[in-house]
């Protein structure tokens, strides 16, 4: 098996080439399209819950996500991959806070704040001793060397910025904060982005990623440093102090990777929407409306706006559906994570778009 192959994705060459197209916002036969489904003939796949493998245990995970791999049919531009969590706030933990579970241990997690003030809590620094910093890259060390020549092991959801200061002083207080100390601000969030590169690049080298490229927990590819970036405190934020703040700090971490998604949580949000298409570094949108807000298909115009304003979109569908957002949305400027019903459903699709394109 050459350097670049995987036992998973036979297509390995071919689907990089279309991630590549996507990145230039150009299009080859048709649009990047990660497509999957239950491979024919598999066994079933294993439940896997969210967060498994922060109690240490990571040989039963390993072996789940190698066999949920194995038996999924990961087609057009699809990886195969895994996206290790400890849940949203791990690199809160990694700065200090404590984590606190549920009683079944798996559905859900939740961080301890423990600023109290900024002045004596800084500076913010990486606790390269704490227990769920060296438990992680002890996790992605394992799956990396499990997945090495048949997937890839994503890097991580890392709520980074000005979500990770919401976590360990608590949203509420922080609003406040961003009035009454904004000096304080400024010198802690200098901290957190300091903190990033560092946080990548040892989980980067930990999966072996530089060997096949990565994706973010959003699953887009590149060869080279991608993921996916965030910030969900910024539905609390107006305009000036999004600039001062969240902005800078997206700017700083798009700049970092060589390619990045951002992850745009709900309308609450929408108000910096100019200002996150303003991000050089950012290539595409993740748009996720929300709970109780109207469904995915339902924002076609937002969609269309955010590729007139020089981005791509992602969208998730399945074979019935992508074919109402092909005929609107630019084919240059998105991809589609599609879920078929089996390969033929699948293969059709692909071949339609090429068809249509």
């Amino acid at each position: 098996m050459s350097e670049s192959a995987l036992a998973f994705k036979p297509n390995f060459e071919e689907a990089k080439r279309h991630w590549a197209a996507f990145w230039n916002q150009e299009v080859l036969d048709r649009p990047c399209t990660a497509i999957t489904c239950h491979k024919a003939g598999a066994p079933p796949g294993k439940p896997l819950p969210y967060m498994s493998g922060h109690d240490g245990n990571f040989g039963p995970v390993v072996e789940t996500v190698l066999h949920n791999a194995e038996v999924t049919w990961w087609g057009g531009d699809a990886m195969p991959n895994y996206t290790p969590s400890f849940g949203p706030d791990q690199f809160a933990a990694w700065l200090g806070a404590e984590l606190e579970w549920s009683k079944d241990s798996q559905s859900t997690n939740w961080v301890v704040p423990f600023v109290e003030d900024w002045a004596s809590a800084l500076p913010l620094a990486l606790d390269t001793q704490n227990k769920w910093w060296t438990r992680m890259l002890d996790f992605v060390t394992a799956l990396g060397k499990a997945a090495e020549g048949k997937m890839l092991i994503s890097h991580l959801d890392l709520h980074s910025n000005m979500d990770a200061l919401s976590a360990i002083r608590t949203p509420a207080k922080l609003c406040m904060d961003l009035y009454d100390v904004p000096e304080l601000i400024d010198r802690a969030l200098a901290d957190v982005r300091a903190v990033y590169p560092t946080v990548y690049d040892a989980v980067y080298e930990a999966g072996g990623m530089a060997r096949h490229g990565t994706c973010g927990w959003v699953p887009a590819y590149h060869h080279g440093k991608t993921n996916t970036i965030q910030c969900d405190f910024a539905a609390l934020c107006g305009p000036e102090h999004f600039r001062r703040w969240v902005l800078p700090a997206l700017e700083g971490e798009a700049a970092f990777l060589e390619h990045c998604v951002y992850h745009y949580d709900g309308p609450e949000c929408l108000v910096h929407l100019s200002d996150i298409c303003s991000i050089g570094g950012l290539d595409a949108i993740q748009w996720t409306p929300g709970a109780r807000n109207k469904s995915f298909i339902e924002w076609m115009d937002l969609l269309k706006e955010i590729q007139s304003k020089g981005k791509s979109v992602y969208v998730p569908c399945n074979t019935a559906d992508i074919k109402a957002y092909h005929k609107e949305l630019k084919p240059n400027k998105v991809f589609y994570v599609c879920q078929a019903k089996n390969e033929e459903d699948a293969q059709r699709t692909l071949d339609w778009l090429v068809e249509n394109t």
